[in-house]
């Protein structure tokens, strides 16, 4: 049996960073009045990271009476010496330090390859930071790009409130790299053309010695400014939704800026818009704006969509949704009341499933919603029972939140059995084609209600469930 006494060793390592005699290394940091010295060892230092493992090596060090003498005048005292700490004890007090402080902290710890502590670090900053944060976006999105944790975060809460954003002078300083993240998303929550607006003037800003505010349209640049904005956004154009914008802005508002867009893109949306012709280049599918699913990634959604409007791939005449999620399984309670309470009313639904012990996820959209739709469009049966008819049904599975090669979709066979409302489940599909009963999933298909496509002897366990209602886009 073997016994662990971090505690102790921590404590006893501490004591050598505080008292050492036999130390090895002076690092020097900070800068002019703000600079400090600190003594360490180098055995220590090339154990814990990996970045001084490579600097502490014979070639780059600089000796002085056989010490190690080291500079590093990007890092605050206050900054490095929690680093230090982190380094000989494994622990890190952040208690309060400024939120300027901790992103100074996360900058050096991505420097000094301590990957661990930036992994901390990340949590820590949305966790405990949030509002600071979001406060000043734009300037943490353009200094912290590079860490996916933080990026992420930043670029949802832009999305959920683009509005607040990217019509502000702030967001014509966005870099380029946090610009692109943005304008890739789908679920970027404005309108299209005004998107499109937003870009011209973010690309103005990064022409030296022009102002936005001065230009009101592209008459007012010569032709060495005109072939500069076309290169400043070559790499964006691609990302605009060109087919999301109406015939009146396309004319107004796009031709105008012919001359900075590819000829290929600019002629296929112009034969779209003038004469109804469908772009042969691919084409991104639309922004579907707030989907604030934990279970799936936005890209899985446009496939659902597709499977809503019965297609294979995204058409430009098809209708456009949005999703309002009305029940979550971990806030709202994961049983058969609370999802009937959260989940009534005859209106188009979906529903998601994570199970537990599996990465897999299961689905289903009803174009009449699931429970408590009355008895007009139903056959009431003994115990309770009512079946409901409805067309366009189906359940579906992917492999994982992400994974959008291997998904299986079941589209309704029995329209009269299509949904089934009782007491005894939260819903249910066709009989057990989908069912919730209670915490248990169910897809069984034994009704053959529903296309065999999805069909298991596996009861799986829920871990968390979600159910949106969907709604045609004005």
């Amino acid at each position: 049996m073997t016994s662990i006494f971090y505690s102790s060793l921590s404590k006893d390592l501490s004591s050598i960073l505080e008292d050492a005699d036999d130390y090895n290394v002076v690092i020097q940091v900070g800068e002019d009045q703000d600079m400090r010295e600190f003594k360490a060892h180098s055995v220590i230092l090339r154990a814990r990271s990996p970045y001084f493992k490579s600097a502490l090596s014979g070639q780059w060090i600089t000796k002085k009476d056989d010490m190690i003498l080291f500079n590093k005048p990007n890092i605050t005292p206050t900054v490095f010496e929690l680093i230090l700490k982190y380094i000989y004890t494994g622990e890190i007090d952040l208690t309060n330090l400024l939120c300027g402080d901790i992103l100074g902290l996360l900058t050096a710890s991505d420097e000094l390859l301590l990957e661990e502590l930036v992994e901390y670090l990340q949590e820590h900053i949305i966790e405990e930071h949030k509002y600071r944060v979001q406060q000043n976006l734009i300037l943490v999105l353009n200094e912290f790009t590079r860490y996916e944790r933080i990026r992420n975060y930043c670029l949802e809460y832009f999305c959920e409130n683009s509005h607040l954003f990217i019509y502000t002078k702030n967001f014509l300083s966005l870099e380029k790299d946090a610009l692109y993240s943005l304008l890739e998303r789908n679920d970027l929550q404005i309108k299209e053309i005004d998107t499109w607006d937003c870009l011209i003037k973010w690309g103005i800003e990064q022409i030296p010695g022009l102002n936005s505010d001065d230009i009101s349209d592209i008459s007012q640049l010569n032709d060495e400014n005109i072939n500069s904005l076309k290169d400043i956004l070559d790499q964006f154009i691609p990302l605009i939704r060109f087919v999301e914008i109406s015939n009146n802005d396309f004319l107004n508002k796009i031709q105008p800026y012919k001359k900075i867009i590819p000829n290929n893109i600019y002629e296929e949306f112009e034969n779209f818009h003038r004469e109804g012709i469908l772009p042969k280049i691919m084409i991104l599918p639309p922004r579907i704006g707030k989907f604030g699913s934990k279970i799936i990634k936005p890209k899985l959604m446009n496939i659902i969509v597709n499977w809503i409007n019965r297609k294979d791939h995204y058409n430009i005449n098809d209708p456009h949704y949005k999703f309002e999620l009305i029940y979550r399984g971990s806030q709202d309670g994961i049983d058969n009341k609370s999802f009937k309470s959260k989940c009534n009313g005859r209106i188009a639904s979906l529903v998601l499933v994570k199970v537990q012990d599996s990465d897999k996820i299961f689905g289903g959209y009803s174009s009449i919603g699931f429970n408590s739709l009355g008895d007009d469009y139903s056959t009431v049966y003994g115990y309770g029972l009512r079946k409901y008819n409805a067309v366009g049904n189906f359940i579906f599975s992917f492999e994982n939140e992400d994974d959008d090669q291997n998904m299986k979709i079941s589209r309704v066979i029995n329209n009269s059995d299509a949904i089934l409302d009782h007491f005894d489940s939260g819903f249910n599909f066709g009989q057990g084609s989908l069912c919730m009963i209670e915490q248990n999933l169910h897809v069984n298909n034994i009704s053959r209600s529903y296309e065999d496509n999805i069909s298991t002897d596996i009861v799986y366990i829920i871990e968390e469930i979600e159910s949106f209602i969907v709604l045609l886009k004005e």
